[in-house]
């Protein structure tokens, strides 16, 4: 764990991350608008400058919307055979919400588990 946990006690990564609080206390906000970072908590004042999901976030959301959507665009294929403009019209929408909706929760996560683990950039020793 990180050196505050004395006063701050454990919370749970994916709870806060879904949440989208801030991993220390569990009370702060962590984003500003959808995706974007505050510059630290405002309720216990953590420094969110440490926080770097990378791309991390973006792999799971195209893996786990990508299955979800084309597994229902293959099965509406197959039972109904609808024309293409009801794909694009039911799936483009979904598509959009699903993914805004989960890279915002694993954004979230990733950046409460680099907090609890203490993950920081990787570098060579000199």
């Amino acid at each position: 764990m990180s050196e505050d946990s004395a006063h701050y006690p454990p919370v749970d990564p994916v709870k806060t991350g879904i949440k989208g609080c801030c991993p220390r206390c569990g009370q702060g906000k962590l984003f500003d608008g959808l995706l974007g970072l505050k510059p630290r908590c405002a309720s216990c004042g953590l420094d969110y400058s440490f926080a770097d999901s990378g791309d991390g976030p973006a792999v799971f959301v195209i893996l786990i919307v990508g299955f979800i959507v084309i597994g229902m665009v293959l099965w509406l294929q197959v039972n109904y055979g609808p024309p293409i403009w009801v794909h694009i019209l039911l799936f483009g929408p979904l598509t959009i919400i699903l993914s805004l909706l989960t890279l915002h929760w694993f954004k979230g996560i990733l950046i409460a588990m680099q907090y609890r683990h203490n993950a920081r950039e990787g570098r060579l020793s000199d």
